[in-house]
């Protein structure tokens, strides 16, 4: 897992969130036991993490600057 994925599970942790590494090297993101989204262990391309992060934020993510 990259280094700022690791980081950002710990946020996401921090906050209230269950991430769960899946065999592939993806992250599951939950609250509350709903799904919020998936981190991809290594993104195609920057999209796919700003799309993943755009979710995490709507369900009450607050990332640290």
């Amino acid at each position: 897992m990259k280094k700022e994925l690791k980081k950002l599970v710990r946020e996401l942790e921090a906050q209230g969130f269950t991430c769960t590494v899946t065999g592939q090297g993806h992250v599951i993101v939950r609250k509350d036991g709903a799904w919020i989204t998936v981190f991809s262990g290594t993104p195609s391309d920057g999209r796919s993490w700003k799309n993943s992060m755009g979710h995490a934020k709507r369900a009450g993510f607050r990332p640290r600057r």
